[in-house]
């Protein structure tokens, strides 16, 4: 559970449904894509029967592809199994307004079956289940996630119709740390940090990026339950912010051969008393010895777990040498061209995952994290030399370089297994089919535009 007070506390929402000033509760989880799931609540009927109650949704929302569309090879959902529902519940430490779409608060679920069990593999699930095994050794996990997105003065209507082809970038050319780069979407990105403020987050800064276009907004970080559940709001939120003001946003990992979008994740451990697990300012490079071990063990699964931290085909496409997206599975300290950063000072001395993109689902990333952590702590295993040059150049074992190499190293590994469980190692290696098979049948343009006529 956050530590913290929920940003919106149920007897004030009480009264701002009373007062008329809040008349739509939106119940939401997240579904294997990282997307809000969920119910939009007439706020009397909320507040009477279902902030004690809960509702119920489809069970096929965790075992169907992007498009919703029904698929096999799951074991929770299927015709066979009548697709049946399951129950949400929501979680009223996330309750809080929703700025951006008038009269509305937002309350994050969790899953569980009809007889009260947890849905395994849901991803907000997956990671409350790697958080209880750091608190059984007296820990707990802090994160930040740095979500990058690109700007388009188009419409999501206009994209789409126009085959997401000639939209117009609302930076024409690189505008990283550029002031006045920032200042020409100013109105979108002000917006969105204030009414993400508005809806209980701690923004702390926005800045451009490399690609035309490209911007990123910065949250405070927080414990790892509460940044992830906030990750979600906001890649939703800014999306609608954008679509209001009439231009789209992507978080997609890479929209064309520029940089594209990633979320470095930013990890650390405290303990009972709030002291910082990892950091030790007379240790080897300012980490304690189990930093050492945690560090080794995101090594050691690194290549295992990837496709937690890029599940979709897309997400493949960032790992370019020079692109300041990984290629090799190494660390370095401050060393930007290393999967594994370590960064900060002191109390804030943590590990930075340069291997997700703008897509990750972010329950499932830190879960990762946490299990590779514990991994290498349980087995002490023994952190490698740091690289301190061009990882691109190195001899390093190298990050997965396809979804379907991605996917196959997940199968068939013993640590997710017993990290995860099978039915959650058993049920993402199946997404990660479908998306591939998908994949697979697809005619691209690039096909069309080198076949059509000269082949």
């Amino acid at each position: 559970m956050a530590d913290r007070p929920p940003p919106l506390a149920v007897d004030e929402l009480r009264k701002r449904v009373d007062a008329g000033e809040i008349d739509t509760v939106v119940l939401a989880f997240t579904d294997m894509q990282g997307r809000l799931t969920g119910k939009r609540f007439a706020a009397p009927h909320f507040l009477q029967h279902v902030l004690d109650g809960g509702s119920e949704g489809c069970n096929y929302l965790l075992a169907v592809d992007v498009d919703l569309n029904t698929v096999d090879g799951y074991a929770m959902a299927s015709w066979e199994r009548g697709y049946g529902d399951f129950a949400m519940h929501g979680d009223t430490a996330t309750l809080r307004r929703v700025p951006w779409n008038p009269g509305t608060a937002l309350l994050t679920a969790d899953l569980a079956w009809h007889d009260g069990s947890p849905v395994a593999a849901s991803p907000r699930q997956i990671l409350k289940r790697q958080l209880d095994r750091l608190a059984e050794r007296g820990w707990s996990a802090y994160a930040g996630t740095e979500l990058e997105f690109m700007v388009f003065r188009d419409t999501y209507e206009q994209a789409w119709d126009s085959g997401y082809r000639g939209l117009t970038p609302a930076n024409q050319y690189n505008v990283d740390y550029s002031v006045l780069g920032t200042g020409r979407v100013e109105p979108l990105l002000r917006r969105i940090r204030n009414e993400m403020a508005a809806a209980g987050m701690v923004v702390e800064s926005a800045k451009g990026e490399c690609n035309l276009g490209q911007h990123e907004i910065a949250f405070r970080y927080a414990d790892a339950l509460t940044t992830c559940d906030q990750h979600v709001v906001y890649k939703t939120g800014a999306k609608e912010i954008a679509a209001q003001e009439g231009q789209a946003l992507t978080f997609m990992a890479k929209y064309d051969a520029r940089e594209g979008n990633s979320c470095h994740i930013h990890l650390s451990l405290r303990d009972e008393t709030s002291a910082a697990v990892l950091a030790d300012d007379a240790g080897e490079a300012g980490m304690s010895p189990l930093m050492r071990h945690f560090l080794a063990g995101q090594l050691a699964a690194l290549r295992e777990f990837t496709l937690l931290y890029a599940p979709n085909i897309n997400s493949y496409k960032r790992f370019q040498p020079g692109s300041f997206a990984p290629t090799a599975v190494a660390w370095g300290p401050d060393n930007r061209t290393c999967a594994l950063r370590v960064v900060g000072h002191g109390h804030g001395h943590r590990l930075e995952n340069r291997v997700p993109g703008g897509d990750v689902n972010p329950y499932l990333a830190v879960a990762g994290m946490i299990a590779a952590g514990l991994h290498g702590i349980d087995h002490a295993l023994e952190l490698p030399d740091a690289c301190t040059g061009n990882a691109y150049a190195g001899d390093a074992a190298h990050v997965p370089a396809t979804l379907r190499e991605a996917a196959l190293l997940w199968q068939d590994s013993d640590l997710a297994r017993e990290a995860f469980g099978d039915e959650v190692v058993d049920h993402y290696t199946n997404m990660a089919r479908v998306e591939q098979r998908a994949y697979d049948t697809a005619v691209t343009d690039w096909e069309r535009y080198r076949s059509f006529e000269r082949m």
